[in-house]
């Protein structure tokens, strides 16, 4: 099997392939091609390519000064269970451009151990974190409980 490359040259992304997966995933089910263009054109990229396909991707929400959030990590199916998930998040985490961030925050609803691995934690004071939703978001989440 060939070697896989990451690169965040946003050039690269296969911003259709990214869309049908975000698409069909539990945390952005649905979202439109046009968000995901903006949310691309707004964070730091990596994508992961076996022989120029895409396989893995993530974006980083950041002032690349003291605040960093990981979002929309993915892997290809024929791409797990090689460790690829861990080396984007630690390519994000060990990038020059990432040094000495404080924070470093995600969301995830099955891969607590993943990232409990490479050193994110539950919040050591959630009362001081807030947040605010679109009233669809919202309602959507509620009703999964």
């Amino acid at each position: 099997m060939s070697e896989i490359i990451l690169s965040d040259d946003k050039a690269l992304l296969d911003v259709p392939r990214i869309h049908g997966r975000l698409a069909s995933s539990y945390w952005s089910p649905g979202i439109a091609v046009d968000v995901v263009e903006r949310a691309i054109a707004g964070s730091h990229c990596l994508g992961a390519y076996r022989d120029g396909v895409q396989v893995g991707f993530a974006r980083m929400i950041t002032d690349h000064a003291t605040f960093a959030w990981l979002a929309d990590v993915w892997v290809e199916e024929s791409a797990r269970g090689q460790g690829l998930g861990k080396r984007i998040v630690a390519w994000f985490l060990d990038h020059p451009k990432f040094e000495g961030i404080r924070r470093f925050a995600l969301a995830t609803r099955d891969a607590h151990g993943v990232y409990a691995s490479m050193g994110y934690h539950p919040l050591i004071e959630p009362s001081i974190y807030m947040e605010r939703l679109a009233s669809d978001y919202a309602d959507r989440l509620k009703a999964r409980r």
